[in-house]
């Protein structure tokens, strides 16, 4: 940038020289001397193709140092994102978090870039103009500093005005990011129901008011900028008349008069340069404020202490809850006092109206949640007292929504176990009832599944699912209401092969079929947050009332008697 700015000063001095000198031929009384014309002319062309290759060296350096540093702001979000809790993600929400890994970013990488060079650039002209402008002639010099402070005054006024603006347009991209993803996500349903008008409405008005901001902020600069242009004009007449003056008083010549003007042009505009400059930094800054809170948000779950697990001892059950209670909100509790000891080996079902807890309770488990009061044990250790990675590792979770990625189904399956074998794969899908409709496609296992699993149906992709599980090497696996799409013999064969490939696995079924949950060696009934009843499916037909109406409801009273 100091090559290009001098090259850009030395231009006007070369400039003056031609006229004075090789036009007019002020030294030599007024004969012209094509001579010096063609010498200085070459020498202006050089520097011109000198500062040229400094400012495209420049341009390089500043975009390769800006979109390398977005780049690592963009990985260093990501994976702060991906450290979070489940509830703090929730309070940031989907929309914010892709706006400030996208857009947010993208300006703070046009913030640099314009910081770094238009900054460089205006300071150097700033200084180097105004040098040149008092080495021609000392009033020169004090025409430009007279108005360059006008020219600041009236850039600090808008930005002044326009500041608070760009913080209320990032969150106006949070809105419309946050709608465009709930409507893709959400498009089948929409067009169940013929929403689409009512969400074109719903989009429309977020656009709409995005527009209204950016309008505000463009019409503020469209105002201010040719109120700067006016003072640069006005300098320039003022330094023109001043000019004139000079050279009929004989202290000035036309080549110093035309440099000067130059030169002043050249600094103005360095200084209206600023007014963009400062856009991109307040905007930036705006950006880079949204971007910060994420990196440096502390994610509300650490790592605990425990560097190595002590050998395990047969009287710790495998998971424990000790008087656990826990809320979302702080305010209403969603499990009370919750007591259970689950054996290792052990089959335990959770059934329960919808709303009473049940997947509540087993989130504790892998720390997706901390409770609020109470122990969560694994092995008899505190689930707090773990490194995330190792308690996690531990436990094969099946979620209630079957999460796919666009990738092959042996590698969504392969998750549970990376860089497991194909056969070792092809085992898991056997046992999770997956591998004949697999075998049935013509790409088979290597068939690349649409995104979030939309050319799946949905008991194909919770087989998918629960093979990614079953493949894991895990101790604890966590089904919750992970085989609702399944018929019931497909189920029961799952589960019966399941029991059989992993009898030592301790295994959590949430469901809210009788037939998912009688098989299991103890069924636990939860309402309104609190255990009502545990026991065996015989054992709580007779004494759990809640558990019989289900069953009723379910079977009816003539399979029962029958």
């Amino acid at each position: 940038m100091i090559l290009e700015v001098t090259m850009d000063l030395l231009q006007p001095h070369l400039m003056s020289k031609i006229v004075d000198e090789g036009v007019l031929g002020v030294a030599a009384q007024n004969t012209d001397d094509f001579s010096i014309i063609l010498k200085l002319g070459s020498l202006m062309v050089l520097f011109a193709f000198i500062g040229c290759l400094g400012g495209s060296l420049n341009n390089i350096l500043v975009n390769y140092s800006s979109q390398n540093i977005g780049n690592l702001m963009r990985k260093d979000a990501f994976s702060k994102i991906l450290s979070l809790s489940f509830s703090q993600i929730d309070k940031l929400g989907t929309g914010a978090l892709i706006t400030r890994i996208t857009n947010d970013i993208s300006q703070v990488e046009n913030f640099i870039s314009f910081f770094v060079r238009g900054m460089v650039r205006t300071g150097l002209l700033l200084l180097g103009g105004l040098y040149c402008l008092f080495r021609i002639n000392t009033d020169f010099g004090l025409i430009a500093v007279c108005v360059v402070p006008f020219i600041f005054c009236s850039m600090i006024i808008a930005m002044k005005k326009v500041e608070p603006y760009f913080l209320s347009v990032q969150e106006s991209l949070d809105q419309i990011n946050c709608i465009l993803q709930e409507d893709i996500s959400g498009i089948r349903i929409i067009k169940a129901y013929v929403k689409e008008l009512y969400e074109k409405i719903r989009f429309g008005k977020a656009n709409d008011e995005l527009l209204a901001k950016q309008m505000k902020i463009l019409i503020l600069f469209a105002i201010s900028h040719p109120i700067a242009c006016n003072f640069i004009y006005i300098g320039v007449a003022i330094m023109i008349w001043n000019a004139g003056k000079a050279v009929a008083a004989g202290t000035s010549t036309p080549g110093n008069v035309m440099a000067a003007i130059t030169y002043i042009i050249q600094l103005l505009h360095a200084v209206l340069m600023v007014v963009f400059i400062i856009q991109n930094i307040s905007r930036g800054q705006t950006s880079w404020k949204r971007v910060k809170a994420i990196i440096e948000t502390d994610p509300e779950l650490t790592d605990g202490h425990l560097n190595e697990e002590p050998p395990q001892k047969q009287s710790f059950a495998a998971i424990e809850f000790k008087n656990v209670s826990f809320s979302y909100s702080k305010e209403e509790p969603i499990l009370k006092n919750i007591n259970l000891k689950i054996n290792k080996g052990e089959t335990l079902a959770i059934m329960g109206a919808t709303g009473c807890g049940k997947s509540s309770l087993v989130n504790l488990i892998p720390r997706f949640y901390d409770a609020d009061s109470g122990q969560v044990l694994v092995n008899g250790i505190d689930v707090k007292d773990y490194h995330l990675k190792d308690l996690r590792e531990k436990i094969a979770f099946v979620l209630q929504k079957s999460e796919l990625f666009s990738d092959s189904i042996a590698n969504n399956i392969s998750w549970g176990k990376p860089g497991a074998e194909l056969e070792e794969i092809k085992v898991s899908a056997r046992i999770a009832q997956a591998d004949s409709f697999i075998n049935e496609i013509p790409e088979k296992y290597e068939n690349i599944i649409a995104e979030r699993g939309m050319s799946l149906s949905g008991g194909q992709k919770q087989r998918i699912s629960i093979a990614r599980a079953v493949l894991k090497s895990a101790e604890i696996m966590i089904l919750d209401d992970s085989t609702s799409a399944l018929d019931l013999k497909t189920e029961r064969e799952f589960y019966e092969a399941l029991t059989k490939a992993k009898p030592d696995c301790t295994k959590i079924i949430i469901a809210q079929r009788i037939a998912s949950v009688k098989r299991a060696n103890r069924i636990v009934v939860i309402e309104n947050g609190s255990i009502c009843a545990c026991g065996s499916h015989d054992e709580l037909l007779k004494n759990c009332d809640i558990y019989k109406d289900i069953y009723n409801s379910q079977i009816g009273e003539e399979a029962k008697n029958g």
